[in-house]
């Protein structure tokens, strides 16, 4: 939801598109053709859970992993760690990835201080054997050039990664694509799967890779082929979204979106077919950033949001 903030504040303007209230056919999904790993991310769809509601909500729905929260994990006793990884494994429930706990687009003071915390939030994941942490990458900035920004996110991130290492756990980095976010401010920077590559080649380790989403891979005009010269370790999760009709490529904006084949803008079986092809197998999530899908109760969201991933798989026949 920082993401959210971010774009709202620098463009003054964020309403969410409106969400078509329609129930998808759920088709079949066929886990035995895929390695990827259906994700519920409760929070980008508007269901607020704790880790026991989203296991439950998980089980009930169908979804095959969920997002993890280290905060949440640090206060559980070693009983409730035995009960919750029992409980996973029990329904065959896999992890999915979680915010990197480190502010470290700001000042030094706010990096160094986050960075102190990084350590146990990392134990906690390794606990329940999740592995898998994210952040994303703002593509412009006020004040420091294209190389001075490389420079400083290769370092701090390099930073965290080294220690993330330590506890077998793998960042995943978001290039945003979208033109409109890139013109924001005096100087742009990361905004393609390309620039991401000598984002992760700067930092030099071998647990960094993408967060791949739908909605920038579009934006950016990357290709099925750029997904095609990946390979399954290089992505750390998936998004799948949609993107708004009657407007161009160029003109889309981050905070309005929608869920996957809602308006068909975005060509999701080539998005798809890529990562059969290179036989990624973490997980997939959406993160429509939908006001209608927020405010829906949490039932009818979950269940729209399942079947939305469902018709999607179909294109590829899963």
């Amino acid at each position: 939801m920082e993401r959210r903030k971010f774009i709202k504040s620098s463009a003054s303007a964020a309403a969410a598109t409106a969400l078509p209230i329609q129930l998808f056919s759920a088709g079949t999904s066929n886990t035995a053709e895929r390695k990827f790993r259906i994700c519920l991310n409760p929070g980008t769809i508007g269901v607020r859970a704790s880790l026991q509601e989203s296991l439950d909500y998980a089980i009930k729905y169908g979804y095959e992993s969920i997002v993890s929260s280290p905060k949440e994990l640090m206060g559980y006793s070693s009983g409730q760690i035995d009960e919750l990884n029992a409980k996973m494994k029990e329904n065959n429930i896999g992890w999915g990835s979680t915010n990197i706990p480190v502010e470290y687009r700001q000042g030094k003071t706010k990096f160094h201080e986050d960075f102190k915390g990084l350590r146990e939030h990392c134990k906690a994941l390794e606990k329940v054997g999740a592995t898998r942490m994210n952040t994303w990458i703002i593509s412009t900035h006020n004040e420091l050039t294209y190389n001075e920004n490389m420079k400083q996110h290769a370092y701090r991130l390099g930073e965290c990664v080294r220690v993330m290492k330590d506890y077998g756990i793998s960042l995943g980095l978001e290039y945003l694509g979208m033109r409109t976010l890139m013109t924001m401010g005096r100087y742009p920077f990361i905004g393609s799967m390309k620039e991401g590559k000598e984002l992760i080649e700067e930092i030099g380790e071998s647990n960094v890779g993408f967060v791949l989403d739908s909605f920038h891979w579009y934006t950016a005009n990357d290709t099925i082929d750029d997904i095609r010269s990946l390979t399954p370790e290089d992505i750390i999760t998936v998004d799948l979204n949609d993107a708004r009709s009657g407007f161009k490529r160029v003109d889309q904006q981050d905070g309005k979106r929608e869920l996957p084949l809602v308006t068909g803008v975005i060509n999701l079986k080539d998005f798809l077919q890529g990562l059969i092809d290179i036989g990624y197998d973490g997980p997939v999530r959406t993160e429509p950033f939908n006001q209608v899908l927020n405010d829906m109760e949490n039932d009818e969201a979950l269940k729209i949001n399942m079947e939305a991933i469902k018709k999607s798989l179909a294109l590829v026949g899963l």
